[in-house]
C-alpha cells in the first residue's frame, strides 16, 4: 500500500539515539551507530521522531510500505521488556548515541557507617532510581516503569522542598518535567508509559505556582485516555518549601 513512513538520511544522522527514545513503536534502531528503520510494520508515519533529530536526517516519504501493525509493535514491545528484564541493573535501551537517552536503572545500595565515623554525619543518598529522568527523554516501555510505583514531578519541587529524595523519590521511579519551559503537553508520553506498563501508583508532585497545574492536567489525561485506574495523588509545594497539602 501507499502510505507515509519515515525516511533516514544516513550520511546526515549522526547516532545521537535521540529518536530511538522518541518512537513510541520501537520502529528505530541503532545499527553501526545509525538510526535504521527495523520494520515498516512499526513505523505509523506520523513523524513523533523528526522533531528530535538535531540534524534533520529523518523525514516522512510517501511511498509502497507495509501497513502498521499495532498488534505487531505490542508484541515486540512486550519482547523488549522482557529481555531488558533480564539484566535489570544496567540495561541500555539501545547502544551507541548520546549516553542522555539510554534507559537504564540504577542499584542503590544501603549506606553504611564507616568505622569511626558517626552514622548520622553520613552524606545523604540519592533515591533516583534510573536515568534519563526527564518526561521529554524516557522511553515509554523503558523496563524500569513495569509495575513502578511512578513520581511525576515538577522540577522546580526538588529546589523548593529539601527532603523530596527520602519523602518523595524514595521506592519510586521519578520523572520530571517543566509543563511552561518545555512548552509542550506530556499528556501523550504519558499516556503511553500507562499503556506499555503496570503502574501500581501515581503521585504528582507540584509547585503552588498556576503554571505547574500543567503536569496535573497531563498526568488526568493521561489516565483517561489509557483507560486504567490507578491510584493517584496530587502534593502541592509551596514556594517558601512547604507542603500546602498531602
Amino acid at each position: 500500500m501507499i502510505r507515509k513512513i519515515v525516511k533516514i538520511d544516513e550520511d546526515k544522522c549522526n547516532g545521537c539515539g535521540l529518536c530511538i527514545t522518541a518512537c513510541h513503536e520501537g520502529a528505530l534502531q541503532l545499527v553501526n551507530g545509525k538510526a535504521r528503520l527495523v520494520s515498516e510494520a512499526y513505523c505509523d508515519g506520523l513523524g513523533n521522531c523528526l522533531p528530535e533529530c538535531p540534524t534533520g536526517a529523518i523525514t516522512i516519504e510517501e511511498r509502497e510500505a507495509a501497513a502498521f501493525d499495532e498488534a505487531a509493535v505490542l508484541q515486540n514491545m512486550a519482547q523488549k521488556a522482557s529481555s531488558q528484564a533480564q539484566d535489570p541493573v544496567h540495561h541500555h535501551a539501545h547502544t551507541g548515541g548520546c549516553p542522555g537517552s539510554r534507559a537504564m536503572f540504577i542499584r542503590r545500595e544501603a549506606a553504611e557507617s564507616r568505622p569511626g565515623v558517626p552514622a548520622n554525619t553520613e552524606k545523604p543518598q540519592s533515591e533516583l532510581r534510573q536515568w534519563p529522568c526527564q518526561i521529554r527523554l524516557v522511553p515509554p516501555n523503558a523496563p524500569y516503569f513495569q509495575d513502578a510505583h511512578l513520581l511525576v514531578a515538577a522540577d522546580c519541587t526538588a529546589y523548593a522542598y529539601a527532603n523530596i529524595h527520602q519523602d518523595y523519590m524514595k521506592n519510586k521511579i521519578t520523572i520530571i518535567g517543566c509543563p511552561k519551559l518545555d512548552d509542550e503537553d506530556y499528556s501523550e508520553k504519558l499516556t503511553d508509559i500507562l499503556s506499555y506498563n503496570d503502574i501500581r501508583s501515581i503521585t504528582v508532585l507540584r509547585m503552588e505556582v498556576p503554571c505547574c497545574g500543567g503536569i496535573v492536567n497531563a498526568v488526568k489525561n493521561a489516565l483517561l485516555n489509557s483507560g486504567k485506574m490507578i491510584p493517584w495523588q496530587v502534593v502541592t509545594i509551596g514556594t517558601d518549601g512547604t507542603i500546602l497539602n498531602d
